[in-house]
């Protein structure tokens, strides 16, 4: 807050320093040299006299006087020239003081209020400016026991079951993982993505593969949705294990389209199903 307090004053002092002088001293302009203009002319007008006077006495010739004349006009022309763009300056004013006044009370009002409209108010709390702690294992955990407690208190919440299951997976806490997706089977049944990783949560907890529980959570999922990419790999893993490498093939070879060629799990999928080909 204060920094910016700091730079928004700076800021207003700028530009007040260029918009209030001239506002609360008036503008003026330069006076015009006149003085020195009606002088010249005035030699001017004289000097075109005497030529006039020269030439009726018969001491200037035709010629010659006309030459002078127009050089006296020339010089004439660059004296009034000047004079004329001086005209257009434009005229003096006196000082408007009223509105130096208001500009420099509605200067910061203005800037504060555009600052609420389009900037972000909240940044110029230093609570909020504040980065987050870093989360740790032991917060992590924290947090999740504190999901388990209240799943006690709501065991009806199929929702709060899955987001605690999907934690557990996630902790490499398997076996309490299997028990939080079988609090919401119900929901479990009818969702290919939910049904891949509670099957993957029994196989990591029994340390037995995907056979048996798996295996069926896998083939319900693909009945919903055969071209499910997470339950194709699993259906493909468990005809491996299983010694299947027909179904295994099939499994994985359909896969195949769903993953960005050359990535790690495209080749892994090819070097399996070349050792299911070579029957290994």
């Amino acid at each position: 807050m204060t920094q910016f307090a700091i730079f928004a004053t700076l800021l207003i002092v700028v530009v007040a320093a260029f918009i209030l002088p001239p506002l609360w001293l008036g503008l003026r302009a330069p006076k015009p040299q006149t003085d020195r203009k009606a002088a010249n002319l005035a030699i001017f007008r004289d000097q075109l006299n005497e030529l006039a006077d020269e030439k009726a006495e018969g001491s200037l010739a035709d010629a010659d006087f006309e030459q002078a004349r127009g050089e006296l006009q020339r010089r004439l022309l660059e004296e009034v020239e000047p004079a004329a763009a001086e005209a257009t300056v434009p005229a003096a004013h006196g000082p408007s003081r009223k509105t130096a006044i208001a500009l420099l009370l509605l200067l910061p009002i203005l800037a504060l209020l555009g600052y609420g409209m389009l900037g972000n108010p909240r940044a110029l709390d230093p609570t909020q400016t504040v980065a987050p702690p870093p989360m740790t294992a032991e917060k992590v955990n924290e947090m999740v026991a504190k999901l388990a407690e209240k799943m006690k208190a709501n065991p009806d919440d199929m929702q709060g079951w899955l987001m605690l299951a999907r934690s557990y997976k996630s902790l490499g806490r398997f076996d309490e993982a299997v028990a939080a997706f079988a609090k919401a089977e119900k929901v479990v049944n009818d969702n290919p993505d939910l049904l891949a990783s509670y099957a993957e949560a029994i196989a990591m907890a029994n340390g037995k593969g995907f056979q048996g529980k798996p295996a069926e959570l896998v083939e319900r999922a693909l009945k919903i949705d055969p071209k499910h990419g997470h339950s194709l790999f699993l259906a493909g893993a468990a005809a491996m294990e299983a010694g299947d490498n027909k179904k295994g093939i099939a499994y994985w070879e359909a896969l195949l389209p769903q993953v960005e060629p050359g990535s790690e799990i495209d080749q892994m999928l090819r070097q399996g199903i070349d050792k299911m080909k070579a029957g290994k």
